[in-house]
C-alpha cells in the first residue's frame, strides 16, 4: 500500500503545488483542500502521474476532510489546531 509520500512532494511554502491543505485553524478547518496558495498551507504536488492525477487526489483530500480524517489527527490544546507535513505524508492510498 502506497503512502502519499511515495507519489507526491509535500511541503509548506510551496507555490508550485497542485493544491494546498490548510495547516492551521479550528479543528474543522484544518486539512481543508484549497486551490489558493498561502505560504503557511501544506502544498501537495503529484510526482507519479502514472498512478494518480492531481485533480483526483484533490477530491480524495476533500473526502478525507469531510469524514473527519484531519480532525482526528490535528495537534494543539487550544482552539488553534494544526497538522504537520508528516501527518499528510503518512496518508495511505490504495
Amino acid at each position: 500500500m502506497a503512502t502519499l509520500f511515495n507519489i507526491a512532494k509535500i511541503k509548506t511554502n510551496f507555490p508550485d503545488a497542485d493544491f494546498w491543505l490548510v495547516r492551521k485553524g479550528s479543528e474543522f478547518d484544518v486539512g481543508t483542500p484549497t486551490k489558493t496558495y498561502k505560504p503557511q498551507h501544506i502544498g501537495v504536488k503529484v510526482e507519479r502521474l502514472d498512478l494518480i492525477i492531481p485533480d483526483y487526489l484533490y477530491y480524495v483530500m476533500m473526502h478525507l476532510h469531510s469524514v473527519g480524517y484531519f480532525r482526528r489527527r490535528c495537534h494543539g490544546t487550544l482552539k488553534l489546531q494544526h497538522i504537520r507535513v508528516s501527518d499528510v505524508e503518512k496518508i495511505k492510498l490504495g
